[in-house]
Parts: C-alpha cells; structure tokens; sequence
C-alpha cells in the first residue's frame, strides 16, 4: 500500500477542520451532529474519526488554532521597533484572525465571533475545553505581557506598570470587540482604532483623580 504523505494528511485534517467550523459557526454547536459534518466535507465516518474523536475534539482544535494565530502576531508585534501602540494591535489581531480560513459563511459573515460564543458556551461544561482555553489564554496573555514590556523598553508606558493587569485588560478588549460583531454585526476596523485610541487618551483629572 502507498504511503499517504504528511502532506496529504494535513491537507485532510484542514478540510475537517473547516467544515466543522462552518457547521459550527451557521447553527452552533449542539445543533451540529457529526453527520453534519460528514455531509459538509464529504468523507466517510472512518476518514474523520481517523483525526478527531468527536464535536468536543473539533471544537478545540478550532479554538487551540486561532489563539495560537493571536499569540503568533503579537510576538511579532513586540519585535517591532517601535511596537504598534494598541490603536494599531487591536485591529491587526482581529484582522489577523480575519485570515483564518474558511473566513466567513455563505452570507459573508465573518465566522470567528460566532465560534467564539460557541467555545465559550461549550467550555462552561467540558473540563477538557476548558483546560485547552486555560492553556491558549496563559499563552495569549504571556505574549501580551512581552508586548507590554516592550512598550517600557521603548518608554511608552511606566515602568512600574502592572504588564499583566495590562494583558488582561488587553484580551477583553479584543474579546468585546468580537462579542459586539457576532451579536451586532461586523464593526470596521476604523471603529476599533479610534475606539482604542480614545480609551488609551484618557487621562485622570489633575491632582485628585
């Protein structure tokens, strides 16, 4: 028998996972069976099972891949010199997630807010989902406290800042920002630098704040 690349077996396990997010995404989580699923790639039972045991396993690689794609552009972001102010990281993380494919569902809604709620949802009764969100958001969170450090080194920010006080307040702010687009609908990214931009010009009223 042939040996099947490791190509091949990528490229497979790129095709579950994205019809899995597009079932995900258009009637949630519970609504999705696994026949769903097998219907939306075209693959028998066997060929599925072959890489993920189930909706459980699906949704948490979905999860595992876009917090790694956040943390990826935000080690890069605190390379820079000068870092990007948050006017400038907030939407270019959004955007970045914006790349993950598929992108959006047939109506051209952009698929990441809504898997979001799901994952949060799903994760309030599965340990297992809540453990891999555990480990992504310490990840995330360590790579927003580097971006904030490089904002001491380049003097931007004080330094007896708390970095990852700041780190938390960073990830809900995209947090938010993405609950408003899966609820509301898309916000263009305009509307998130100037927001951001706004909220970090805020200054406390002098000598008594």
């Amino acid at each position: 028998m042939a040996r099947v690349s490791q190509e091949h077996l990528d490229a497979r396990r790129r095709q579950i996972l994205d019809g899995a997010a597009v079932c995900f995404a258009r009637n949630g989580f519970h609504a999705t069976s696994m026949q769903d699923v097998l219907k939306a790639v075209d693959l028998s039972a066997g060929a599925v099972y072959r890489y993920f045991s189930g909706k459980e396993e699906l949704i948490a690689a979905i999860a595992a891949e876009v917090l790694e794609t956040v943390r990826d552009t935000l080690e890069k972001s605190a390379r820079e010199n000068p870092p990007p102010t948050p006017e400038v990281l907030v939407p270019r993380a959004l955007a970045q997630m914006r790349e993950l494919r598929p992108a959006t569902l047939e109506t051209g809604e952009w698929l990441f807010p809504r898997l979001m709620i799901q994952v949060w949802t799903e994760s309030t009764r599965s340990p297992a989902l809540t453990a891999v969100l555990a480990e992504g958001y310490a990840m995330i969170r360590e790579a927003w406290g580097g971006m904030a450090r490089s904002y001491q080194d380049a003097g931007l920010l004080p330094e007896d800042a708390d970095v990852d006080a700041m780190a938390r307040a960073m990830i809900a702010l995209v947090q938010g920002f993405a609950a408003q687009m899966a609820l509301f609908g898309d916000i263009p990214p305009q509307a998130l630098a100037d927001g951001t931009r706004a909220l970090m010009s805020t200054r406390r009223a002098a000598d008594g704040a």
